[in-house]
């Protein structure tokens, strides 16, 4: 299986995001699933791929020109797929994964889990976005979710496009 990954980019957050974010990356590998991500060197995006190749897995990623530019490729990938902007690098994330896992991140982060959640209720997929609720990270996001589906605003369940995970073994039982 090829897991897309969507996370910060950020160094300087809680140490044991890095630490859920190692352990994902080790089991993944392990398990034999590739890392598909966005390819930078930085923050968890840079430490899934790391802990993802160390542990003998295989990385895809999904690169920007301007990130290219700036010299902030990770030199985990295997495979770099370069893209033109953000829209291409969630095409081609979508095109690449079969599932998603959201780890603690930003702006960018709920920009793809968004993506990937509207384009799934249209019918343009049928691949879900785990929400890793590392420290209950995501728990505002899950109750925002709850009220909009109480107000009327999520067509159907927003639990059938995405999923809340815990802890890896909660992650394991969603991907069986």
């Amino acid at each position: 299986m090829k897991i897309g990954i969507f996370c910060s980019a950020n160094s300087q957050i809680a140490s044991v995001f890095f630490q859920k974010t190692a352990e994902l990356g080790r089991w993944a590998a392990q398990d034999g699933h590739a890392i598909v991500f966005g390819g930078v060197n930085q923050g968890l995006m840079e430490c899934v791929a790391k802990a993802a190749k160390e542990a003998g897995g295989r990385t895809v990623g999904v690169v920007p020109d301007i990130v290219e530019e700036t010299g902030r490729t990770s030199t985990y990938n295997d495979v770099v797929l370069t893209c033109r902007n953000l829209n291409e690098r969630k095409q081609l994330m979508l095109d690449e994964s079969d599932v998603f896992i959201a780890l603690p991140g930003g702006i960018g982060t709920l920009d793809e889990v968004f993506t990937m959640a509207a384009s799934y209720t249209i019918g343009y997929h049928r691949k879900r976005v785990i929400l890793y609720n590392i420290e209950g990270f995501w728990d505002s996001l899950i109750a925002l979710l709850d009220d909009m589906q109480r107000r009327g605003m999520v067509r159907g369940q927003w639990q059938q496009y995405i999923c809340v995970a815990d802890s890896l073994d909660d992650i394991k039982a969603l991907l069986k």
